[in-house]
C-alpha cells in the first residue's frame, strides 16, 4: 500500500485547486456585485429574517416564498454558498434509516431535478444511481432493511449480486463483496448551484438577499424575537432562522436569551483526482462502500472520493475564527487509511494524478440527526442546522418542512425525531459536543445493529441508585442523557461477551430478560425509572385545573388521589405528549411524562398556560427518584414496608397516596406500573431513595424480588398492547387510532384542544388503527428479529409499517405493533379503516426482504387476563410510556 501511495502522490503532491472549481461559487451572483460590497440598504423590518446563504437558508427562503410569505431577507456573512455548501461532494442520496430523513432526501431529490428549469440556473443535476457496498452479511442485511423501506415509499431499488455491481460499475474489485444495494434514481449535483438557484427562485418571489451581512446577536423581548442586530444596522422581525450551520451553536447563544443548538464541526477530507486517460462517464453510479468508510463519485472525468474515518478531527471547540471556509490544511497522514481503502475498491487508479485534498467542516450532532424546529425557550426563533454531512440529500426536504411549520404551525410530516425539543441543556457543553462529534463521525459508516448506545458523554445524568445497580451488573442505556438499566447480568455470567454482542438475530441477553419478566409475572422485581419526566402544577385558586382540563384531552376534574392517563394533544387531535397525572390535591396536580418529553412538554406549556402569578409549574425530574415495583408480590412487600393496608379495598387501581415506607416519610405510591401487570410506583425524595431502596430489597428477600431494567418492561408492554409515546404515538397518531376513546371526555360538553378533530373522526370513521400482530412462522432462534420500522402486508398489498416490537415470553412469539391503512387499490385513495377490514385480512411482516405471517389483533389476549379484576382493566386497556 505505501509504494502505491507515493506513486499516486509521485508528482502531484501539492497541485493547486483548480480555478474552476474556485470560480464557480462566484459563476452567479443572486444580489450584490462584488465591486460594490453593499449597495442595497437593510431594510428597518421583515416578517422574517434568515441567518446562513447555504443550502439550508436558501432552501427555507425559497419555501417559504413558495408558500406565500413575501417579507423575507435573507442575511450571509460571506458570499452565497461559499461554507461548507461549496465544498459538499453533491451526493443526494435517498438511502436513509430514519423515515422522515428518507422522505425529505427523496423531496429533495425531485425538487433538485426540475430546479434548472425552474430558475435557468445551470444546477449539475445528474441521475447516476448509488450502489452501496456490503462486505459482510451483517452489512447486506442492514442495506436489505433499508431497501424494503425504500420499496414501499416507492423508490426504485434493488439488493444486487457482487458481479452485477461490476456490469454497473467496471472499475470496482469485487472479490470480498457478499452483495450490494442499487438505487437507480439517486443523483449528483453542484451543490453551491443548487443553493443559488433556490436563492435565485426566491428572490424572485420577492425575497431580499444580503450578502457580507453577520447577525451579532438576536433580540428578545418577554421570550419572542423582536429584531436582530447586524454589523449594517437593525432589521425588526417576528420570526428568525438560524440556518448558520457550524456557527449555529455559537450565535445561538449570542441573543439576549440563549439558544442551545448542540452541534459541533469537524474537518471532512476529500480527494479530487484529473480526469481518467478514459474520462468516466458522467452517469457512472456513485458507490458506497461503508464498510471502507468510503464514498466515490464520478468529477469532471475523473474522481472525487472521501469518508468518515475512525479518529475523526473536531473543529472551532473554542468558536469563530473563520468567515468563509478557506481550504483547511490538507493532512495526508490523517487521509492515508481512506486512500487505502479507495485503492482497493478501484485497484485501476494507481497511477492516477491527484488534484487536490480537500479539506471542509461538516456540522455533527449528538445522535447524528439533523436539527429543525422552534426553540423551546424563544417563541419565533426557528432553527435548520447540523446535518452530519447529508446537507444536500436533506436540504429541499428539510427547507420545505421548517418553512410548513412556519406558517401552518406544524410540518406535514412527524419530524418528532429531528425537533430541537430532543435535546436539553445538558446537550450543550461544548466538551461533551467535542467528544461526541469524535464518536458519531466514524459512526456514519459504523454498522448500526438494532439497540446499540453511544459510548461518550455517558454517566451525565443518574439515579441516586446508579453505583448500588451498576454494582449488581447493571448494564446501561442513555435516553435524553439519563442513564437506564436494559437488563441486569446475573453473577458468574461473561460480561465481555454480552457488551459485545451485536445482531440482528437473537441477542445474547435473550434468557437474562426472560428471567427478569418471569419474576416480575410470578413474584416481584424493582425497576429504577427515575428518569420520567415529572411536573407539579397548582394554584391559588382553581387556576389549574381549568387550564389544565382545557389542555388534556381526558376528564381531571377527579377526587383527590386519583390517577387520570391522558394525551396532551394537538388542533388535529394528535399526541404531543402522552402521559398521567395525579390529583394531589383540590388544587395541586402531579404530571409523569416519558423521559424525551422533559423540554418539549415544558414548552408547550409554559406556552399555553397563561402567565399568572397564581398559577405555578415546576418541573421536579431531579427530586424524586422512581422505583416501580411490579408483580404479584409487589403488594405483600409494601404492606410490610409501610404496615399501611394495601389491599384493593383500600388501595384501588389508578390511586395516589403518600405514605411512610421503612423511616422515610412523604413517598407518594401508586398503584400503576406502565405494563399491565400489579403492582406500584414510588416517587421517593431523592435524599431517601437509597434508604427506600435498601428497605424493599430486604423486605423483598422472602418474596423472590429482584432487580429488573427496561427490557423486560418493554416486553411486558408490547405483549399488554400498550402504545409508547415517540415510538408509537406521535403529533400525527389520534387516541381514537389506537383504541383509547375511553380516555377522552367527548361526552362530557367540556372544551379541550383537539376536540373537533376527534369529533370528526368519531362521526366519519379513522384513516389508520393501532394493531398488534403476532408473527406465526418466525423462528426465534434463527430467523432476523424484527425491531421497528418494519413493512406491513395485508393480503400481498402494503399496508403500514410497525412502530415497536418485542419478544413475549409469555406467548413465546414476537410480537409486533404498528398502524394498518387502507389504501383504494385502482386510486390510492385513503380509506376508512375498519374493524372488519382489520379482522378480514392476511397479513405479514417484511423483515429485511424476507416476509412472515403474521396474526392481527385489535384486543390483547383475553385468556391472560382473565382471573383479573374487571376495576383492573382500566389500567389494562391503559397506557405505558419509556
Amino acid at each position: 500500500a505505501a509504494g502505491m501511495f507515493l506513486r499516486l502522490l509521485s508528482d502531484v503532491r501539492w497541485r493547486a485547486a483548480n480555478p474552476k472549481w474556485r470560480r464557480m461559487t462566484c459563476s452567479r451572483r443572486s444580489t450584490s456585485s462584488t465591486a460594490e460590497p453593499h449597495p442595497v440598504s437593510l431594510p428597518a423590518q421583515a416578517q422574517v429574517v434568515i441567518c446562513g446563504g447555504g443550502i439550508m437558508g436558501t432552501s427555507v427562503a425559497y419555501h417559504l416564498s413558495k408558500m406565500g410569505w413575501k417579507d423575507i431577507v435573507l442575511l450571509e456573512q460571506g458570499r452565497l454558498a461559499a461554507g461548507t455548501t461549496r465544498f459538499c461532494a453533491g451526493i443526494v442520496s435517498t438511502a436513509r434509516h430514519v423515515s422522515v430523513e428518507l422522505k425529505m432526501a427523496d423531496y429533495s431529490n425531485k425538487l433538485y431535478q426540475q430546479l434548472e428549469q425552474e430558475t435557468g440556473v445551470k444546477t449539475g443535476y445528474v441521475k447516476t444511481g448509488s450502489i452501496s457496498l456490503a462486505q459482510t452479511q451483517d452489512r447486506l442485511i442492514s442495506l436489505k432493511r433499508i431497501a424494503s423501506s425504500l420499496n414501499v415509499m416507492g423508490i426504485p431499488c434493488e439488493i444486487i449480486t457482487p458481479k452485477q455491481v461490476a456490469q454497473l460499475h467496471p472499475l470496482i474489485n469485487i472479490h470480498d463483496l457478499v452483495g450490494a444495494m442499487y438505487v437507480p434514481e439517486d443523483a449528483l449535483v453542484s451543490s453551491a448551484n443548487v443553493s443559488l438557484a433556490l436563492a435565485t427562485a426566491a428572490s424572485r418571489n420577492g425575497v431580499q438577499i444580503h450578502e457580507r451581512t453577520s447577525v451579532s446577536h438576536v433580540s428578545v423581548q418577554k421570550g419572542r424575537v423582536t429584531g436582530v442586530e447586524t454589523d449594517r444596522g437593525q432589521i425588526q422581525c417576528q420570526y428568525f432562522v438560524n440556518c448558520a450551520g457550524q456557527w449555529a451553536y455559537e450565535l445561538g447563544h449570542s441573543g439576549e436569551e440563549p439558544v442551545n443548538i448542540p452541534l459541533h464541526a469537524c474537518e471532512h477530507f476529500y480527494l479530487l483526482t484529473h480526469p481518467l486517460k478514459e474520462p468516466l462517464a458522467s452517469n457512472l453510479p456513485t458507490i458506497v462502500d461503508p464498510d471502507g468508510r468510503i464514498y466515490i463519485r464520478n468529477w469532471q472525468g475523473g474522481i472525487l472520493s472521501g469518508g468518515f474515518e475512525k479518529n475523526p478531527k473536531p473543529l472551532f471547540t473554542e468558536g469563530r475564527n473563520q468567515l468563509e471556509i478557506q481550504n483547511l490544511q490538507e493532512d495526508w497522514d490523517h487521509f492515508e487509511p481512506l486512500l487505502s481503502a479507495l485503492l482497493r475498491r478501484m485497484p485501476d487508479l494507481e497511477a492516477l494524478q491527484i488534484m487536490q485534498l480537500v479539506n471542509c467542516p461538516e456540522s455533527f450532532t449528538p445522535d447524528m440527526r439533523c436539527i429543525m424546529g422552534e426553540s423551546p425557550t424563544v417563541r419565533g426563533y426557528f432553527v435548520l442546522a447540523g446535518m452530519n454531512s447529508a446537507g444536500i440529500s436533506y436540504g429541499g426536504g428539510a427547507g420545505k418542512y421548517l418553512a410548513e411549520w412556519m406558517v401552518n404551525g406544524y410540518p406535514s410530516e412527524n419530524v418528532w425525531p429531528l425537533d430541537l425539543k430532543r435535546f436539553g441543556t445538558l446537550q450543550s457543553s461544548r466538551t461533551f459536543l467535542r467528544h461526541r462529534v469524535m464518536e458519531v463521525m466514524p459512526l456514519m459508516c459504523d454498522l448500526k445493529v438494532p439497540r446499540w448506545d453511544f459510548q461518550t458523554g455517558r454517566q451525565l445524568r443518574t439515579s441516586p441508585l446508579y453505583d448500588r445497580l451498576d454494582a449488581q451488573g447493571a448494564r446501561w442505556m442513555e435516553k435524553h442523557g439519563f442513564e437506564r438499566v436494559k437488563y441486569f447480568v446475573p453473577p458468574g455470567k461473561d460480561l465481555l461477551d454480552l457488551d459485545q454482542s451485536k445482531t440482528f438475530y437473537k441477542p445474547d441477553w435473550f434468557d437474562i430478560v426472560g428471567s427478569e419478566v418471569k419474576c416480575c409475572k410470578e413474584a416481584v422485581c424493582v425497576i429504577d425509572m427515575s428518569s420520567f419526566t415529572k411536573f407539579e402544577i397548582s394554584s391559588t385558586g382553581d387556576q389549574a385545573l381549568e387550564n389544565l382540563q382545557y389542555l388534556f384531552s381526558n376528564d381531571l376534574d377527579v377526587p383527590v388521589g386519583h390517577v387520570v392517563h391522558t394525551g396532551m394533544l394537538n388542533e388535529k387531535g394528535g399526541y404531543e405528549n402522552d402521559c398521567s397525572i395525579a390529583r394531589l390535591s383540590k388544587r395541586s396536580f402531579f404530571m409523569i411524562s416519558p423521559t424525551d418529553q422533559q423540554v418539549h412538554c415544558w414548552a408547550w406549556l409554559k406556552n399555553r398556560l397563561p402567565n399568572d402569578s397564581t398559577l405555578t409549574m415546576e418541573d421536579v425530574t431531579w427530586k424524586y427518584t422512581a422505583l416501580n415495583l411490579i408483580g404479584p408480590r409487589a403488594v405483600d412487600v409494601l404492606s410490610e414496608l409501610s404496615y399501611a393496608p394495601i389491599t384493593p379495598e383500600h388501595f384501588p387501581s389508578l390511586f395516589c397516596k403518600e405514605m411512610s415506607v421503612g423511616y422515610a416519610n412523604g413517598i407518594r405510591v401508586m398503584s400503576i406500573t406502565h405494563t399491565g401487570e400489579p403492582g406500584f410506583m414510588l416517587y421517593i425524595p431523592i435524599e431517601y431513595a437509597l434508604h427506600v431502596y435498601n428497605e424493599v430489597m430486604n423486605m423483598g428477600q422472602k418474596y423472590g424480588i429482584r432487580n429488573a431494567g427496561y427490557y423486560a418492561l418493554r416486553s411486558l408492554r408490547i405483549e399488554k398492547f400498550f402504545a409508547f409515546w415517540g415510538q408509537d404515538l406521535d403529533a400525527f397518531t389520534t387516541p381514537m387510532e389506537c383504541g383509547r376513546e375511553f380516555q377522552v371526555k367527548l361526552e362530557k360538553g367540556m372544551q379541550f384542544v383537539g376536540q373537533e378533530a376527534l369529533l370528526e373522526q368519531k362521526q366519519n370513521g379513522v384513516y389508520k388503527r393501532f394493531t398488534m400482530f403476532i408473527l406465526e412462522d418466525h423462528d426465534t432462534d434463527m430467523d432476523l428479529w424484527p425491531w421497528w420500522g418494519e413493512p406491513i402486508f395485508r393480503n400481498g398489498r402494503y399496508v403500514g409499517k410497525t412502530t415497536s416490537s418485542a419478544y413475549s415470553y409469555t406467548l413465546e412469539r414476537h410480537v409486533c405493533l404498528g398502524f394498518v391503512q387502507h389504501f383504494d387499490e385502482k386510486t390510492g385513495e385513503e380509506l376508512v379503516v375498519t374493524t372488519d377490514f382489520i379482522n378480514q385480512g392476511e397479513y405479514e411482516i417484511d423483515i429485511a426482504g424476507q416476509r412472515f405471517q403474521a396474526k392481527a389483533k385489535l384486543y390483547p389476549f383475553s385468556s391472560l387476563f382473565t382471573h383479573r379484576r374487571r376495576k383492573d382493566e382500566v389500567e389494562l386497556s391503559g397506557y405505558q410510556r419509556e
